[in-house]
C-alpha cells in the first residue's frame, strides 16, 4: 500500500511534468510570478505603515546594522554606510535651517556621478523634499526649462559646471532659484559655496517630524526622459514607485554581499533606483564611476571584485568591440541587469567574458509595468505569460506608423496584435499600476494616455514602444514610435531637435528623424532641411549651433537637403519614407551631408565615405 509521502511524491512529479510539457518555462514563469506577488506585498505592507516605511527606512536600517559596511566605493576614496547617513543628517539640517527649505519643495541636482549624490538624496528624503535628478549635459534654454518644469526652489552643483551655471544664473535669480556649490569655495560671485557649513552642522539622527506629511503616493524623484535633447519632461516617481524599482535587483536575485558597479550617470533611472536603490535596500556596496570607459571597465570590475553590473545595450557593444585579451574572463561578475543588448552583442558577450547571468529589463521611467528576461533566452528584454498578464494587464496592440496612430476597429476600440505581429505595448491605468504623470506640463502627461481602448471609460498608458511577442511568449523591442528615437543609451525626441535647429537662418522647414547605422545600437538622427529661398546650406554654422544647443547623443549625424518636405493632409511632417531610405549616396539624390568632428563642419557625404560607415570601419 502506497504511504502518504510516496502519493504526494508522485503528484508534484505529474504536476511538474505537465507543467513543462505545456510550457518548458511554466515553472520558471510560477516562480517569477510568486517574486513578483512577493515583492508586491512586501512594498504594499512597508507603505501601508503610518508613517509609511519607506526606501529612507531600509537605509537607516541598514546603518544601524552595518555602520561601517562600505556603501560606496569611488576611485581610492571609501564611504560607509554611517559616512552617508551623518553627511546627508548634516544636509538636510542646512537646507531646512540656513536655506529655508520647506517639506514638499523640489531641490534640483545637478551633479556627475559623485558619492555626494548620494547624501544628497538621502538627506532630501530627511526632510520630506523631493530631489529632481538633471542631466548634467543640458545648457542653456533645456537646463531652465528643467528647472521651470519642477519648479526647483534650489539648484546644487559643482563648479565643474560654471560656465553652464554663469550662462543661466541671472534667469535663475529672476526665478528665486538659490544656486549652490557643493564646495569650500565657490569661483561664482552669487552663488554659495555650501559644503563649509555641511561639514560643520551637526550629524546627529534627523527628527522623523521633519518628514511628517510623507505618504506612498508622495513624490520622491523628478528623473528627465525623452525630452532631454531640447525639453526634458520631469517624470514623477513617488515613494511607492521608488521603493518597488528599488527592489527590482532582488528580486532577480541580488544579494547583500554584491558589490555593483554603476557606469550609467545617476540621473537615469536604471542607475539611481536599480543601482543605488537596490543596494540601499539590499545593504550591499556600490562602485560610482564618474563616466563608463571602456578601457577602464574590466580593470575596475577586478580592482572591486565587482559581482554585478548594469548596462545599456551600446556599452555591452563597447566592451565586446575591444581587442580581446588572455584576461577576459578574470573578473568576479556574476550578474548584469540592463537593456538594450541587441541578440549579437549577447551571444559575443557571454562567448567572451564567461558564464554571465544576463537580466535583460524593460519599463519606462514614467510606466506603471515593466518586464524582466529571467530565463537567459538571448535578445529577449522579457516575458509574457498568463498568471502575469492577468495581474497586470497590458496589451500589445496594431498601431499605423504612418499615420502615426493606433488602429482602431468599427466600435472604435483598438486591436490586439497576433503573436510574432508586431504591436504599440499599451498597459492600463489602475489603482496598483498608476500613472504619475509629468511635472508642469499636464498635456504632456494626458498625450501618454490612451482612452477607449477596449471599453468606454477605459485608459491605459502609451509606452510608445513597438514590441513582439513570439510564440513562446518572449518579447521583443522593435521601435518607438512617433517623435522618439534611441540613440547612445538616451531617448531623443525628434520635435524637440526640430525646434532647436529651426531658428537658424538659412533654414525654412526641418524634420529630424533615426536612421539605423550599421553596427551601432538604435538609431542615429538626420534632419532633412528645406533651405530658405537665397540662402545655401552652411555646414560649419549648422555644426557650431548644434554644438552649443543639443548634447552629443541628440545632434543629427546625417542632413539630407530638399525642395519641400513631405507632409500629410493635415500638415504632419511624413518620416517614414525618409527613414526608409536612410543616408545611402546610392538611393537618395538630394544632396547630403555627415557631420565631420575633425573639419568642424558637415562635409558632403560621398559613396566612399558611406562604404566605410556601411562596412563599419568609420564609427558614429
Amino acid at each position: 500500500m502506497l504511504d502518504v509521502n510516496t502519493v504526494v511524491s508522485g503528484i508534484l512529479i505529474l504536476l511538474y511534468h505537465l507543467g513543462k510539457f505545456y510550457s518548458p518555462y511554466f515553472w520558471q514563469d510560477v516562480v517569477s510570478f510568486f517574486r513578483v506577488l512577493h515583492t508586491g506585498y512586501k512594498c504594499h505592507r512597508c507603505l501601508s505603515r503610518k508613517p509609511p516605511i519607506t526606501l529612507l527606512d531600509f537605509f537607516l536600517a541598514k546603518v544601524q546594522k552595518h555602520p561601517e559596511k562600505p556603501l560606496v566605493l569611488f576611485g581610492d576614496e571609501t564611504y560607509s554606510y554611517r559616512d552617508i547617513d551623518r553627511r546627508s543628517s548634516q544636509l538636510a539640517r542646512v537646507l531646512r535651517d540656513h536655506v529655508g527649505l520647506k517639506e514638499g519643495e523640489t531641490v534640483a541636482v545637478f551633479l556627475k556621478n559623485v558619492p555626494a549624490y548620494l547624501w544628497v538624496w538621502m538627506g532630501l528624503e530627511k526632510i520630506g523634499s523631493v530631489m529632481a535628478c538633471i542631466n548634467y549635459n543640458i545648457q542653456a534654454q533645456s537646463l531652465l526649462h528643467a528647472l521651470s518644469s519642477c519648479k526647483a526652489k534650489v539648484l546644487l552643483t559643482t563648479p565643474d559646471f560654471k560656465d553652464a551655471i554663469e550662462d543661466v544664473l541671472p534667469a535663475l535669480k529672476n526665478e528665486g532659484v538659490q544656486v549652490f556649490f557643493l564646495s569650500e569655495d565657490s569661483p561664482t560671485e552669487g552663488v554659495e559655496a555650501l559644503l563649509g557649513q555641511i561639514q560643520s552642522s551637526s550629524a546627529e539622527p534627523v527628527p522623523i517630524s521633519f518628514r511628517a506629511n510623507v505618504t506612498a503616493e508622495s513624490t520622491s524623484l523628478y528623473i528627465f526622459t525623452s525630452g532631454t535633447t531640447g525639453l526634458p519632461k520631469a517624470a514623477i516617481i513617488s515613494q511607492r514607485k521608488m521603493l518597488i524599482t528599488s527592489n527590482l535587483s532582488g528580486h532577480l536575485g541580488a544579494r547583500p554581499k554584491d558589490i555593483v558597479y554603476i557606469p550609467l550617470p545617476l540621473y537615469h533611472s536604471v542607475a539611481l533606483l536599480v543601482g543605488v536603490g537596490g543596494c540601499l535596500e539590499a545593504g550591499s556596496t556600490c562602485v560610482l564611476r564618474p563616466k563608463f570607459s571602456v578601457s577602464e571597465f574590466w580593470k575596475d570590475c577586478r580592482r572591486y571584485r565587482v559581482s554585478l553590473i548594469l548596462y545599456v545595450g551600446e556599452m555591452m557593444h563597447y566592451l565586446c568591440n575591444v581587442k580581446k585579451t588572455d584576461s577576459d574572463r578574470d573578473h568576479c561578475v556574476r550578474m548584469a541587469i540592463g537593456n538594450g543588448m541587441r541578440a549579437e552583442v549577447w551571444k559575443e558577450f557571454l562567448h567572451r567574458f564567461g558564464p554571465i547571468q544576463i537580466y535583460e529589463i524593460y519599463g519606462a521611467t514614467e510606466g506603471n509595468i515593466g518586464f524582466f528576461n529571467t530565463t537567459g533566452k538571448v535578445g529577449a528584454m522579457g516575458r509574457s505569460y498568463f498568471l502575469y498578464k492577468k495581474l497586470a494587464k497590458y496589451e500589445f496592440i496594431k498601431y499605423d506608423v504612418d499615420k502615426d496612430e493606433p488602429v482602431r476597429d468599427k466600435n472604435g476600440h483598438c486591436i490586439p496584435v497576433t503573436p510574432g505581429e508586431t504591436g504599440l505595448f499599451v498597459a492600463k491605468i489602475t489603482g496598483l499600476a498608476p500613472f504619475s504623470g509629468y511635472a508642469g506640463d499636464r498635456q504632456k502627461s494626458e498625450k501618454k494616455i490612451l482612452r477607449d481602448v477596449f471599453t468606454k471609460g477605459d485608459c491605459y498608458f502609451n509606452s510608445g514602444d513597438l514590441l513582439m511577442e513570439d510564440q513562446e511568449g518572449f518579447l521583443y523591442f522593435k521601435d518607438r514610435v512617433g517623435d522618439t528615437f534611441r540613440w547612445k543609451g538616451e531617448n531623443v525626441a525628434t520635435t524637440e531637435v526640430e525646434n532647436i535647429l529651426a531658428p537658424l537662418r538659412f533654414i525654412q522647414e526641418v524634420n529630424v528623424y533615426g536612421v539605423p547605422v550599421p553596427g551601432h545600437e538604435g538609431k542615429t538622427g538626420m534632419a532633412a532641411i528645406c533651405l530658405k529661398k537665397g540662402h545655401s546650406f552652411d555646414g560649419q554654422k549648422l555644426y557650431a549651433h548644434t554644438k552649443d544647443f543639443l548634447p552629443a547623443y541628440a545632434i543629427p549625424r546625417f542632413v539630407r537637403i530638399q525642395d519641400t518636405l513631405e507632409i500629410t493632409g493635415t500638415f504632419k511632417q511624413i518620416k517614414s519614407q525618409l527613414v526608409k531610405e536612410g543616408f545611402d549616396p546610392a538611393v537618395i539624390s538630394d544632396p547630403l551631408f555627415f557631420l565631420d568632428d575633425s573639419e568642424e563642419c558637415y562635409m558632403p557625404l560621398t559613396p566612399q565615405i558611406f562604404s566605410t560607415i556601411a562596412e563599419r570601419k568609420l564609427r558614429l
